[in-house]
């Protein structure tokens, strides 16, 4: 009786107020809704609710919608038949792809070409049969809308060039992706994300907690040259799940953090702080690590950094100048401090003109994970050799991402403080190719 009554106070509500009520809720709490009476299965149908809930879960618009055919309501439901398993993931992943897109084309068109189609559902499982392991539902998301990329150059996760030295990662589709599950000892559980043709670099997804790793993490593996046992493997950590790997990747992309350098998107972080002016001229600095050429156990840690000098385009004629030296202060995080001084950088002397830019690539080695670097660089004006000044280099700091030991070589460490053999350490020389260390 209780229960017809309310039904009955439901039903004697005008319209207007109710459809108010019901556009505040979820998609779910609308379907339970309109199991509660007819009137509120009708009003729960109401095509803008469906409208709106369609735009937020599934990105759909107005042209979805009359491709489809059929009602907002319906349009809703036949999608998440397809997609409800990644109803958490999917507007996320779905924007990040779309912004991605859209600055490609602008930017960088011919990566669009590479782009693959959506993998199905049945692709995903049997990809999950094959490797004996479940993949996490954002990663088969985003795989729903892109199956990756195909494999050619350049990469859609970035590059780094410098010297004799070239890094592009393609982020791998799921397949190639598959046949480069890891079972071996050190890697267990691992799928690569990303592959480099050039370096053999590939990031990896942890697809189980094992061997010192978290579950569903992404990092670049790096072996301990200093351990006999080819197990003992550090990892640098690049994110706790995909869904942060990827989208934290694309905005850095979209919102210019990356610079686009001949068509391909560089990995350099530019600090916004990180600038300095010294009358007419700038100079602003971006960095980078590169773990393909770092190791934790030897301590060696590789970055690159991008500087940029600019004239200001409203400077007098007659400040044009020329780069004749520079001068570095280095400061590790242990507190070792080093002063360096040289002529040029990296072999150039640049004439600075009046909206003249120039920018130049360099490198340097630090045995700590962090380390900053400020100095000057000494110009003279080409119109009077004798007038000499400094220009200001900004401090900017260069960290390695987080890593984190083997359970393997943890697990020897504490035996080998407790008195315990567990086995022989040897010294093993780092074998990995390096760039000489400049500045």
């Amino acid at each position: 009786m209780a229960a017809a009554t309310s039904d009955l106070r439901v039903d004697l509500l005008p319209s207007d107020p109710l459809l108010h009520v019901l556009s505040f809720l979820s998609f779910r709490d609308l379907v339970h809704c309109s199991y509660v009476s007819r009137r509120l299965n009708e009003l729960s149908k109401h095509n803008p609710l469906w409208k709106s809930l369609c735009s937020k879960h599934w990105l759909l618009t107005d042209a979805d919608r009359l491709q489809s055919g059929v009602s907002w309501f319906c349009l809703f439901t036949q999608t998440y038949r397809d997609l409800g398993r990644y109803v958490q993931f999917y507007p996320t992943l779905k924007r990040s792809w779309e912004q991605l897109k859209s600055f490609l084309q602008l930017r960088c068109p011919r990566m669009i070409a590479s782009l693959k189609e959506g993998a199905t559902e049945v692709e995903l499982n049997d990809i999950e049969a094959q490797i004996g392991c479940r993949l996490p539902d954002d990663y088969r998301c985003s795989y729903r809308i892109h199956n990756g990329q195909k494999l050619v150059i350049p990469g859609l996760m970035g590059s780094m060039s410098l010297s004799n030295h070239y890094r592009s990662e393609v982020l791998l589709d799921v397949e190639t992706a598959a046949g480069g599950f890891q079972q071996r000892k050190g890697m267990r559980r691992c799928l690569p994300l990303t592959f480099c043709f050039h370096t053999g670099l590939s990031q990896y997804m942890a697809l189980e907690p094992a061997e010192g790793r978290r579950m569903f993490e992404s990092f670049y593996p790096c072996p301990d040259q200093t351990a006999q046992d080819p197990s003992a493997i550090d990892m640098f950590i690049t994110g706790s799940c995909f869904l942060e790997w990827f989208t934290g990747y694309v905005h850095n992309v979209v919102t210019g953090e990356y610079p686009i350098i001949r068509d391909q998107i560089f990995r350099y972080v530019h600090d916004k702080g990180c600038v300095a002016t010294t009358g007419d001229i700038t100079v602003s600095v971006s960095t980078s690590f590169l773990p393909e050429l770092s190791s934790v156990h030897p301590p060696h840690f590789f970055f690159t950094y991008r500087i940029r000098i600019e004239m200001s385009s409203v400077a007098s004629p007659e400040a044009a100048c020329q780069l004749d030296s520079r001068y570095w202060k280095i400061t590790t995080s242990d507190g070792n401090v080093e002063e360096v001084q040289g002529p040029g950088v990296v072999g150039e002397f640049p004439v600075m003109t009046p909206g003249k830019v120039h920018e130049y690539a360099s490198c340097t080695t630090f045995s700590t994970p962090s380390e900053y670097m400020e100095g000057h660089y000494t110009f003279h004006r080409l119109a009077n050799k004798e007038e000499v000044f400094h220009v200001t280099i900004p401090r900017f700091h260069m960290v390695c991402p987080p890593f984190r030991e083997p359970v393997v070589r943890t697990k020897l460490m504490d035996e080998l403080r407790q008195g315990g053999r567990g086995g022989d350490v040897a010294t093993v020389t780092f074998a990995r190719r390096k760039l000489p260390t400049s500045y």
